[in-house]
């Protein structure tokens, strides 16, 4: 499975293991032309399932943010022939920079990482959940407890 951090530079991007029992970074890529660059990252690691991450807020409203995040899911369904599910990503960002804190990472390094470990948090979340990402609605968030 791939995992999908949305944001409007940087796009995260987190693999789970042949068995899709634990998520991993794997990279950052541009946002301009990110769908396109993710189709070609699923193809090349045969990737079965999308997950993009849908940043709402704690009441569970869509900003800005979240319209993007939908808007690159639809981009990339288009382009790609496995399932893109969308997923509640409320922390992963802070859970990430935390984690990155506590491992003494350099603050540069921080900025360069922080992208793709949120996707791995968010991908690992989806692993953990009972029924996985075959839980998850193609096209709406499960904002229940991602």
């Amino acid at each position: 499975m791939l995992g999908v951090d949305y944001g409007t530079r940087r796009v995260g991007l987190a693999l789970s293991d042949g068995l899709g029992v634990a998520a991993h970074p794997y990279t950052v890529i541009d946002a301009p032309g990110a769908a396109a660059r993710i189709a070609e990252i699923a193809k090349a690691e045969d990737v079965t399932h999308i997950v993009v991450g849908l940043p709402t807020g704690l009441g569970g409203d869509e900003g800005p943010s979240a319209l993007g995040a939908r808007a690159l899911a639809d981009e990339i369904r288009n382009i790609v022939s496995v399932p893109v599910a969308l997923a509640d990503e409320r922390f992963t960002s802070k859970i990430a920079e935390r984690a990155l804190l506590e491992g003494d990472v350099r603050r540069r390094q921080r900025k360069e990482r922080i992208d793709k470990v949120a996707a791995a948090v968010m991908l690992q979340a989806v692993l953990d959940k009972p029924g996985g990402v075959e839980s998850l609605d193609d096209g709406h968030a499960d904002t229940s407890d991602v």
